[in-house]
């Protein structure tokens, strides 16, 4: 009779190999024992997401994190639909706008055309569901699979996408028109189905982003076929960007977007620049006199995988749930002296800033090495290769617990030029230090570090302003993870301005940590 160690290991070398074949979502059917179900369901190595269908799971997650379910989401999705549908489904039109504009987050509930739906949710974990509409769906031509999902064509999303779409995510509906380079590219489908009044929508929302001569001639198109309609902007404002034609990446246009509808919100919450100091000398002093050891942790995870070395650990009987203390200890004591060397590199960029130096510039040119400092320590000890810190990462994050999917690896090289370029440009040490950070840990461009570095270029940005040196305190994790969530899955900039500027004021009056009132974000949302 097979023991109670050696089922574990088999039924883990069973999960091992449906990882190895790329299944995320894993049905009843991919486990040949149901024995191999209840002992991984049990140790905590699967999850039930619906009635017969798993994830994987880290079991060192605690009762109620998302982490494993939102890093495993739209590959979960994709495989699900496949399995119940084949490729008779796709996502609505609006979700299919929002994810060519870039836009992964995990949706509160996501709606799934198909003949085959039953006009039901479909309860997920999290309170997170799917609507399965039973409708027909679009001409094959007008569809296309994005990672795994099947999704709208661009043309035809914006097409038939609901008017509520520009009011309720209008970055994603500007980045996504922003991405239509003539009007040939909607006009055959407008005219084959005398589409006036979406005519008259798309006319609007073109004229809205600038794009004049799409706008002119969607209309003069409809009045030679002898169409009546009438233009109609469905957005709710205007912004004064222009639009780079030749721009082709939903990631760097989607970036400068978010900067100019939210840098109006920080400057009308945030305290006054104080302005540069009369002591350079005093003000690096100050700096050095609030130096912190209590750096953040990753905030990215990766999904959890199956180790050759974990099943013979489990074999052995030697696995402990539990992690190992040494290990952890010597992690910690390389992330103590790596924020150090960090922390000593950043005064000297600062320095540099408050002798005239550009800010955005000057971080421009420093961050990598930020970066290399705060990884030394682990590099010198063999906990990682030198090659880790060579550039951004090139593999996909996750935040844990957060819908929000940082930007793909392939994305970094059009992101981060724009970042920087708009450090460079914006007049607003506020507004530099709070989009910067911000959008920083939204771009995720490392895969381990990303809080820690972000937080340093907010001090960096608030020192060209004459702001003192501003804490986090780890009391308000809480509150500082709820926020910057706000505003990476859904555009909401409020609460973490209003976050950052409490912790400012109460800094800049002496209270060198500060803890904020656990309501404040909430109540000001």
């Amino acid at each position: 009779m097979a023991t109670s160690n050696s089922l574990f290991a088999e039924a883990l070398k069973v999960l091992k190999s449906i990882q190895d074949n790329a299944v995320v979502g894993i049905h009843t059917t991919d486990i040949p024992k149901d024995i191999y179900r209840k002992i991984l369901l049990k140790e905590g190595f699967l999850r039930e997401v619906t009635k017969g269908w798993y994830i994987a799971c880290n079991p060192a997650e605690k009762y109620g994190e998302t982490s494993s379910w939102y890093s495993s989401y739209w590959d979960f999705i994709g495989q699900y639909l496949n399995h119940k549908y084949g490729d008779n489904w796709c996502v609505s039109a609006d979700q299919s706008v929002l994810l060519h504009a870039g836009n992964w987050s995990v949706p509160q509930q996501l709606f799934v055309r198909s003949p085959l739906g039953n006009n039901n949710p479909t309860p997920l974990p999290n309170r997170i569901s799917l609507f399965n509409l039973k409708t027909a769906l679009p001409p094959t031509y007008q569809m296309l699979v994005i990672r795994g999902i099947r999704v709208y064509k661009l043309q035809s999303s914006l097409i038939y996408s609901t008017p509520s779409l520009y009011a309720h995510n209008p970055i994603d509906a500007r980045t996504a028109l922003s991405l239509i380079r003539d009007a040939s590219e909607v006009l055959p489908i407008l005219l084959e189905n005398g589409h006036t009044t979406i005519a008259g929508r798309l006319a609007g929302a073109f004229r809205n982003i600038k794009r004049e001569s799409i706008a002119n001639q969607i209309l003069d198109t409809f009045k030679q076929a002898y169409y009546e309609m009438r233009e109609d902007d469905p957005f709710a404002t205007k912004l004064a960007i222009d639009f780079n034609s030749r721009e082709r990446s939903p990631y760097a246009t989607r970036i400068r977007l978010m900067w100019m509808e939210m840098r109006e919100v920080v400057i009308a919450h945030f305290p006054p620049a104080p302005g540069l100091p009369a002591s350079k000398d005093d003000f690096i002093q100050s700096i050095e006199d609030i130096y912190i050891t209590d750096a953040y942790h990753s905030l990215s995870i990766e999904k959890y995988k199956v180790t050759p070395q974990l099943i013979e650990k489990v074999s052995s009987g030697k696995w402990d749930a539990k992690e190992n203390e040494q290990d952890k200890q010597q992690k910690d004591a390389m992330a103590a002296r790596g924020y150090y060397q960090c922390f000593q590199s950043v005064k000297g960029s600062i320095h540099a800033i408050l002798e005239d130096a550009n800010a955005g510039a000057q971080v421009n040119k420093d961050h990598a090495k930020w970066y290399r400092e705060l990884f030394d320590p682990s590099v010198a000890s063999g906990l990682l290769k030198a090659s880790d810190l060579s550039g951004y990462r090139n593999h996909q994050v996750y935040i844990g617990n957060s819908k929000h999917v940082p930007l793909p690896v392939d994305a970094m090289r059009d992101a981060m030029p724009v970042l920087f370029e708009l450090l460079e440009q914006e007049p607003e040490a506020s507004v530099r230090a709070v989009l910067g950070h911000f959008i920083f840990v939204f771009i995720h461009p490392y895969m381990d570090g990303n809080g820690r570095i972000g937080r340093f270029l907010m001090n960096a940005m608030l020192a060209s302003g004459g702001y003192t040196w501003t804490v986090i305190p780890v009391e308000s994790r809480n509150e500082y993870m709820y926020t910057l969530e706000k505003a990476s899955a859904e555009q909401n900039i409020v609460p973490f301005v209003k976050f950052l500027a409490y912790l400012v004021t109460e800094s800049l009056s002496g209270n060198v940590v500060a803890e904020l009132p656990a309501y404040y974000s909430r109540m000001n949302d």
